[in-house]
Parts: structure tokens; C-alpha cells; sequence
């Protein structure tokens, strides 16, 4: 199969890149920049050069492909309901290329949609309520283009896609409790967030392309929740500082934008998942991965 990827230079599209080219697939990825090109052309992945904003280049991409996963998002918490606004747009403009033809479309959502303080699954809607809500928008939108001929789905990523690389909420709750001297958490901390290791869940994303159902939603955890105390005193052992609780009303002042989801218990079951695509997670989970070391190496000095 020939798939267009965006995000293919990204912490999970370069990981679901190499799933695909290990399966067989030839895959084209969309680059901002001739350094991207470049960093495509030595993984062995074609460039279609373009960005989000250029819908027209999105929907030209799309039609020459034989499927299309879509893991591109500005992850600018400063305008997020902006960015959630940009990829609906995204959404619609590949469905529109794909419409009719039954081709696959694979789109990336977050369980932190789902409502909080049980355990969500695939079946569960989103809720507006959610930290994640703008990214509402965008599920719906490929869930409805089932009934425009598109095979789509839409694969509900964890707060934690943990391993080498990721540069999203884990490394941004050491760095601050490396600045603060302490490793924080919320009240008690039983509040829980599923993880998935980066190789699981690019896994997950071509079994999605390959198999999942028109207008399917799938659940890339491993781990259906990880206290977050647990994270945190694990963060503590590593980095030698004390693992402390602070109130809800502190969390804004001492994690700034972080403190809405770190406060957030949006466990979230991937049983339909398994059953649906046979996928079976099997790369060390989220506190293995921290005790690997990777996390905690700082940067060299220049």
C-alpha cells in the first residue's frame, strides 16, 4: 500500500513510518522544509512538500495515495483551540480526496477527550468538558466520513507515548521538577493517566490502516492508568529531590499550562482495541521506561 503520512517527521510519525516500511509499505511524508525532506529521503520515505495550511497540497497527496494516516498537530497550548480549529479543516480536505474510493483514513485523536474519573472506552463519546476538547472537532469529522466512502478511523492516543524522544508531558514534569527541586503531584495523586510505549503504538496506527472498520475508534493503551503518584515518586528517585503533594488551587503557579492535565484521571480501556485489529502491546510501559535511564540524561554541554 502506498500511504501519506502526515507528521512523518514527528516523535511517532517517524516510528509509524518504519512499522510501515518494515510491512511492506511504501510511504510518502509530507515536509515543511528541505531539512525534512532530507531527514525523510535517508529513512526511505518519499516527500511531498507542504504544510497544514496548504489544504489543496494535502488533498493532492492524499488522492495519490492509497491510505492516509494523519498524525500532524501544532502543539501550541497557547492557541490550542485554534489548532483544534486548523485540524479540522485538515481532516475534512484529506476526506475530501479520499471520498467515495474506500481508502483508509487514520486519524489521531487523545483519550484525554473522554470523561474523566472512570474508565473510558471506544465506545464512549467525546466530552466538551475534556482538557482535550479541541480535538473533538477533528473525530468527529472522520468518524462521519464512513458515510462519504472512506474507510476511516480514529486512534485515541494516551497522555504518556513514552520512549526515545518524547519531548510532550513526561520530560516537561521532569524538567520541572528538576527547576523546582521537588517531584509534585496533585492532592494524593491517585488520579491516573494510560500510557502507551511509541513502538506499540506505531503498531497500533498500521494495524489501523490496514484493518480497522469505516468509522471505527480505536485505544492506543497499553496501560489502562498509571497513578500519577507513582510517576511522580519515580521522577523523584531518579532525579534525588522529594516526591511532595501540592493542592489544586498551588498546581497553576507551580506547573503553569502542565496543571490541567497532570490533574486530570482519564484511565481508558483498549479491550475493543484488541479484540478489533488483534493488536497486543509488548514494549516495556510507562514506569519500566523511566527506570530505563533515557528520561533523565541532560543534554550535553556545548
Amino acid at each position: 500500500m502506498h500511504v501519506f503520512l502526515t507528521g512523518a517527521t514527528g516523535y511517532i510519525g517517524t516510528a509509524i513510518a518504519r512499522e510501515l516500511l518494515d510491512a511492506g509499505h511504501q510511504v510518502t511524508g509530507l515536509a515543511r522544509s528541505d531539512s525534512a525532506a532530507d531527514a525523510l529521503a535517508a529513512a526511505g520515505v518519499a516527500a511531498h512538500r507542504g504544510d497544514l495550511a496548504d489544504l489543496d497540497g494535502l488533498r493532492r497527496g492524499a488522492s495519490e495515495a492509497d491510505g492516509v494516516i494523519h498524525t500532524a498537530f501544532n502543539h501550541d497550548f497557547s492557541r490550542y483551540a485554534e489548532n483544534g480549529r486548523d485540524d479540522e479543516r485538515v481532516v475534512e480536505a484529506l476526506g475530501d480526496a479520499l471520498a467515495g474510493s474506500e481508502r483508509p483514513l487514520v486519524v489521531t485523536s487523545g483519550t484525554a477527550v473522554l470523561t474523566p474519573g472512570r474508565v473510558g472506552t471506544e465506545t464512549d463519546a467525546a466530552d466538551p468538558a475534556s482538557h482535550a476538547a479541541p480535538r473533538i472537532a477533528s473525530e468527529r469529522k472522520a468518524i462521519a466520513l464512513a458515510s462519504r466512502g472512506v474507510r476511516s478511523s480514529v486512534v485515541r492516543l494516551p497522555p504518556s507515548v513514552h520512549g526515545e524522544g518524547d519531548r510532550a508531558f513526561v520530560p516537561a514534569l521532569i524538567e520541572i521538577a528538576r527547576a523546582k527541586g521537588v517531584s509534585a503531584c496533585i492532592g494524593d495523586g491517585s488520579n491516573r493517566w494510560p500510557a502507551v510505549h511509541r513502538l506499540d503504538a506505531s503498531r497500533l496506527f498500521r494495524f489501523a490502516l490496514e484493518a480497522a472498520p469505516a468509522g471505527s475508534v480505536l485505544h492506543g493503551t497499553a496501560e489502562e492508568g498509571v497513578a500519577m503518584r507513582e510517576i511522580v515518586e519515580r521522577v523523584a528517585q531518579h532525579l534525588g529531590v522529594p516526591a511532595v503533594s501540592i493542592t489544586r488551587e498551588e498546581a497553576d503557579d507551580h506547573f503553569g499550562w502542565l496543571a490541567g492535565f497532570l490533574a486530570s484521571d482519564v484511565p481508558a480501556s483498549s479491550a475493543q482495541t484488541r479484540e478489533m485489529v488483534a493488536w497486543q502491546p509488548g514494549q516495556p510501559g510507562l514506569l519500566a521506561d523511566l527506570d530505563d535511564g533515557h528520561y533523565f540524561r541532560e543534554p550535553a554541554a556545548a
